[in-house]
């Protein structure tokens, strides 16, 4: 099995595609991420994160909806998107803690997006809660805590 050259990835922009200006984290870092992606961000205007995705079949669950695991993958991506400011500077982390409340079922019709606040941050741990939508329908309430690693 072969390592990724950068093991935590970096951002980078998409120049292609429906996701053409989002951001995501360099291909093959995250081997997970990159095959139940492909996952995006981007910084709105106020300097919040909007993260999304575009449901496949392969995010289906049995019963035709978007597979509960399939949220909570997008959700944990979505705290490190949600946190972009705190984890500046290169800093690394990973997930400490994280928390789901299914709402609602998903389906093929639209982008899945995930926004959310950062409740508090430490020297190295940031406190984060989100929720993710589709088609202004609410699908799944998360909450989180990163632990940041360093440089």
């Amino acid at each position: 099995m072969s390592e990724p050259n950068d093991a935590y990835g970096r951002p980078r922009t998409l120049t292609e595609g429906p996701f053409a200006g989002w951001t995501t984290w360099s291909e093959g870092a995250d081997p997970f991420e990159t095959h139940n992606g492909p996952f995006v961000f981007r910084v709105e205007p106020d300097g919040r994160a909007v993260a999304a995705f575009q449901p496949e079949r392969k995010h289906l669950n049995g019963a035709g909806a978007i597979h509960g695991g399939a949220l909570m993958s997008f959700a944990d991506f979505s705290l490190f998107a949600i946190a972009h400011a705190q984890l500046k500077d290169d800093v690394n982390s990973v997930t400490l803690t994280m928390n789901s409340e299914f709402i609602g079922a998903g389906d093929l019709d639209g982008w899945v997006t995930a926004r959310g606040d950062v409740l508090r941050e430490t020297r190295s741990i940031v406190f984060i809660r989100g929720l993710l939508v589709q088609r202004d329908r609410p699908l799944l309430a998360f909450s989180g805590t990163l632990k940041k690693l360093g440089r």
